[in-house]
C-alpha cells in the first residue's frame, strides 16, 4: 500500500521535490512529487515498508533551506515503475 503525503511549510523554491526524488532513487521507492498552487509539496510514496518509512522520515525534514510544519499521511490503493517528478497542479 503506498502512502500520499501533503507536507506543508517552506517546502518550495527550496529544491525538495528534487531532492525528494534523488531520496526515493537512493531508497528504491517508486511514485510521484509535484508541487500544489496552495504552497504545499504533494508525493505518493510506494516500496517497502521499510523503505516506505525511511521516505517519511526524510520528508518531516526535508532537504538543506525546507522548514517542514506538517506531514500528512494517508493510504493509497496505487503502486508505480519509477519515482517520477510531476507538473505543478
Amino acid at each position: 500500500m503506498a502512502k500520499r503525503l501533503t507536507i506543508l511549510g517552506r517546502v518550495q523554491g527550496v529544491g525538495f521535490r528534487y531532492s525528494m526524488v534523488e531520496e526515493a532513487q537512493r531508497l528504491g521507492v517508486t511514485g510521484w512529487v509535484r508541487n500544489r498552487r496552495n504552497g504545499a509539496v504533494e508525493a505518493v510514496v510506494d516500496g517497502t515498508p521499510d523503505a516506505v518509512e525511511a521516505m517519511l522520515a526524510w520528508a518531516r525534514s526535508g532537504p538543506r533551506g525546507a522548514r517542514v510544519t506538517d506531514v500528512q499521511v494517508s493510504e493509497v490503493p496505487e503502486n508505480f515503475q519509477r519515482f517520477e517528478l510531476w507538473p505543478t497542479e
